[in-house]
């Protein structure tokens, strides 16, 4: 049986995480690592609570870890499309996460990014999502797991007018998309990520929408 670590829990990839480690005898101990307390209803749950930019809190907080699982991000409209403190989020804090699993030789990381993710982009988004693949790539851990779904579908806690209206109209259109492009259902994301969690790649590897279908 192993232990693992959840960041970004409260998201909607990070929420079904917990729903489906609640009960995966794989897991014995899962640390759910959050800004603020938040309810858990299992045993198996340790709710930490840190300072996402004090270093040394994160590398205490993936002790006796064996996997560690990365679903942060915001919004720019919940950093008032201000790029460096998005950066400081969703790039930062990711990378001093790897750092830590890095120095206490985890050996599995398993992280979300974005369909189109690259450093040439030329949108903002997609080339910090390039940057921070690029980067956790360079910490060497010996297995990282890169998710890149697109659109999520879901049911989020926050209300995010844009991704609604997203949800309803790229459904319709789905099938002149490239495959990569597709909506996705977020619980299968997080489906993914646990099954693939159990599986040695020695590697990097990326997972697109038909990788993720398959290992759900």
């Amino acid at each position: 049986m192993f232990n693992a670590a959840v960041f970004g829990s409260t998201g909607l990839i990070g929420s079904y995480l917990l729903n489906n480690l609640k009960d995966d005898t794989y897991f014995s101990k899962v640390n759910v690592i959050t800004r603020k307390p938040i309810q858990i209803k299992s045993s198996k749950f340790n709710n930490i609570v840190i300072d996402f930019n004090d270093t040394n809190s994160i590398k205490n907080s993936l002790n006796h870890c064996d996997v560690v699982f990365v679903s942060i991000g915001t919004t720019q409209s919940k950093v008032n499309w201000d790029q460096e403190k998005y950066k400081k989020i969703d790039y930062q804090i990711p990378i001093n996460i790897s750092k830590a699993a890095k120095n206490l030789n985890i050996k599995k990381f398993l992280i979300v990014s974005s369909a189109g993710a690259n450093i040439n982009a030329k949108g903002f988004y997609l080339s910090l999502k390039g940057k921070i693949e690029r980067d956790i790539i360079k910490i060497g851990i010996e297995n990282i797991y890169i998710f890149r779904p697109s659109l999520l579908m879901g049911k989020r806690n926050e209300n995010r007018i844009g991704e609604k209206i997203a949800q309803v109209i790229m459904p319709m259109f789905s099938f002149l998309l490239p495959k990569k492009y597709k909506p996705i259902n977020a619980e299968y994301v997080a489906k993914s990520m646990i099954n693939l969690s159990k599986t040695n790649i020695n590697s990097v590897r990326t997972y697109h929408y038909e990788d993720i279908i398959l290992s759900k």
